[in-house]
């Protein structure tokens, strides 16, 4: 997807403060962030949002899933973090590209 924010940073066209890489996703750091610790846990392969997530990319989510308490602990996250998927315009997603934010580093307010 050439027009994707994301899909750029992955392939380092753009810029980002990485924290961590693999051959299925790409961590780095919110440049909007709305806690101390605000990253992206964003899937290499482009998928729009978790409502046009398939069986066939299970795999892929349960590594994001696996790997967010891993992040969590290398940011010094030891009293607790947030995640959240925002899906599609009305769920607040800003970028059309699959994304967990991962956030902490202070008391978050209550949802």
């Amino acid at each position: 997807m050439t027009d994707c924010i994301f899909c750029k940073i992955i392939a380092k066209q753009i810029p980002a403060d990485v924290v961590y890489e693999d051959d299925k996703i790409l961590v780095f750091k919110d440049i909007h962030p709305k806690a101390r610790i605000h990253l992206l846990v964003v899937t290499k392969e482009h998928i729009n949002n978790l409502a046009g997530f398939k069986t066939e990319h299970s795999e892929q989510m349960l590594h994001m899933l696996f790997m967010l308490p891993k992040l969590a602990k290398d940011q010094g996250l030891n009293n607790g973090f947030r995640t959240v998927i925002n899906t599609g315009t009305e769920g607040g997603q800003v970028v059309d590209h699959i994304h967990f934010h991962l956030l902490g580093g202070s008391v978050l307010p209550k949802m």
